[in-house]
């Protein structure tokens, strides 16, 4: 009888699994595998010593050992139950201080004016014991002073030119001289506050969790959703990544934590990166739509993936990435999705209602997690304000820093800074309760108006192209040959417009805020009447960013370009 084909098979494998060279293979990775995890353990004994080696992997049993007992049903249940009952009596202590005030969850409709704000403010400065804390006055240590509020708006001087005219991309967001004035009383009221210090500044946290609360129900949070303020959109971005890789290592025991960003996404993320030593993988965009290749986004997932990003909307082009699907492969692999809207902040909420075309974008989408927004640019708070969503609270935790153990007391802290200034908390609250809804949605129309202006304008030029399909208030646009876009913007510079160049593609960029609503139609005069000058003489072009975009595009050596960056960061410091 004939042997069977499946059985030729076997034979076969069998055969080759018993081969010497095989075997003499196994044995070599078997003994590679020993001789790393030796080397380890030999580097451990040799550098902390066997005693703090023995006491360190005891620490780690044991941790490991009452992890897995806390997922017994019975046992979780009761530990729960003290938990909840140890921080339902610490809410009623902290919460307590705060008295019966009122709590603003959501934008008000209509903002408060600011009289209305500043009786606000007042009475969060006032502790649960009737007294009121500030500065200690110098010529009586023993008596506290509260600093006076001003009763009419401060007669401030008139802006720079800059301010006025609005010739700066992005950088200055300004809400008006009468909501800065606002901010600055805020400010002055709650500079020596510190939020670490929840009993003692009660009204600062109450102002914070109302931040946080108001952006929450501007997103579209469920009933879940949380979130922290941080020191702007990089930290935010920080924390979330930083809370993905803790996650997917808790939970998923992921060692190598990989996140998959699309090209356009904010440097803060390669930033996170190198700070977390997470793994970035770079997916391009489409070079007509600028959005990521969703299918490629697909493809990179694997095991270690702990994220997806979007943006809503970048920062080089003003383009919103599918964040749909995104969403939905994120939801498919159990990952995190994380959507920086800290560029859309308080616009991309407002543009279906003020009349403009919108994308999908929050937390309406089934699948995105967190959502990054930075108060401080369209929510006119001052600088150093941002706030990072989670859709549930089990995702936030892992953001936090906790040592129970140090000598100092149980020391616990929200995201990387420990001290922060409640005067910041206290500017972002009074912004947004001052400007309300209405306020955001006015400045929204006017905003992207502008922005709509200033496309059309250059859509009017032959030699100019805006890149991809801007929404909110970032427009990006190139040149066709033979004119150089950075000769463009060197020309712009020298009348005074403030432009950012951008590379991959060659590209110039505007940020619009509201100081660019009434210089719109100047910007459009110029541009015109720049490229026309160019190319009626060549001999304008090559100007100083034309050689130095050229000459950073021809370098296969990047390292070159981040030395004289470096160099750059360096000489900010050279007093």
């Amino acid at each position: 009888m004939l042997p069977t084909p499946l059985a030729v098979a076997i034979r076969r494998a069998e055969s080759l699994l018993n081969s010497p060279r095989l075997a003499s293979f196994k044995n070599f990775v078997f003994v590679m595998v020993l001789l790393h995890y030796w080397s380890r353990l030999y580097s451990k004994l040799i550098v902390q010593g066997p005693t703090r080696a023995i006491k360190e992997a005891y620490a780690y049993c044991f941790k490991i050992f009452f992890k897995h007992l806390r997922r017994i049903p019975s046992i979780k249940a009761k530990i729960d139950a003290e938990l909840n009952k140890t921080l339902s009596d610490m809410e009623d202590t902290l919460i307590s201080h705060e008295g019966q005030q009122k709590r603003y969850l959501v934008l008000p409709r209509e903002g408060l004016d600011d009289d209305e704000v500043r009786k606000e403010l007042r009475k969060l400065w006032v502790t649960s014991t009737g007294k009121e804390v500030c500065d200690l006055d110098r010529r009586s240590p023993h008596q506290i002073r509260t600093p006076p509020l001003h009763t009419t708006p401060i007669n401030s001087p008139n802006p720079p030119p800059t301010l006025s005219i609005g010739r700066v991309s992005g950088a200055i967001y300004h809400g008006g001289i009468s909501l800065s004035a606002l901010i600055t009383e805020a400010y002055s009221l709650f500079s020596v506050s510190n939020p670490l210090h929840a009993d003692v500044f009660p009204g600062v946290r109450k102002m914070e969790a109302e931040c946080v609360a108001m952006v929450l129900a501007m997103y579209n949070a469920p009933t879940t959703g949380c979130g922290t303020m941080t020191s702007g959109g990089t930290e935010s971005i920080l924390m979330a990544c930083k809370a993905y890789r803790e996650r997917a290592a808790d939970l998923k025991r992921v060692t190598e934590p990989e996140m998959i960003i699309p090209e356009t996404a904010h440097a803060a993320f390669h930033k996170a990166a190198e700070y977390f030593k997470i793994r970035l993988i770079i997916i391009a965009v489409d070079p007509v739509t600028m959005k990521v290749d969703v299918k490629s986004v697909a493809r990179a997932i694997n095991r270690n993936t702990i994220m997806l990003v979007g943006s809503a909307i970048n920062f080089p082009h003003g383009v919103a990435d599918d964040i749909t699907p995104l969403a939905a492969l994120a939801k498919r692999h159990d990952i995190g999705m994380h959507v920086d809207c800290c560029l859309g902040s308080f616009v991309v909420p407002f543009l279906e209602r003020a009349g403009f075309r919108t994308v999908p974008f929050d937390f309406r989408i089934d699948g995105v997690t967190s959502i990054s927004c930075d108060t401080h640019k369209y929510g006119f708070a001052p600088k150093g304000s941002s706030v990072i969503m989670y859709e549930h609270k089990d995702i936030r935790k892992y953001q936090y820093f906790v040592r129970a153990d140090w000598p100092g007391g149980i020391y616990a802290s929200p995201g990387i800074a420990g001290s922060r200034p409640g005067a910041l908390i206290a500017g972002c609250w009074a912004a947004m309760i001052n400007m309300g809804e209405n306020g955001y949605l006015d400045t929204t129309k006017q905003i992207v108006g502008a922005r709509q202006k200033i496309q059309a304008g250059v859509e009017s030029i032959p030699d100019l192209y805006v890149n991809g399909d801007p929404i909110s208030t970032v427009i990006s646009f190139s040149s066709r040959d033979p004119l150089n876009i950075y000769d463009v913007g060197d020309h712009l510079n020298k009348r005074g417009w403030n432009i950012s160049p951008l590379q991959n593609p060659p590209a110039l960029h505007i940020s619009v805020t509201l100081l660019w609503v009434p210089s719109a139609d100047e910007f459009v005069s110029d541009l015109r009447e720049v490229v026309a000058a160019l190319n009626a003489d060549p001999s304008l072009r090559q100007g100083k960013s034309a050689a130095i975009y050229g000459t950073a595009a021809s370098l296969p050596d990047k390292s070159l370009i981040a030395e004289i960056a470096t160099g750059y960061i360096d000489l900010l410091y050279k007093a």
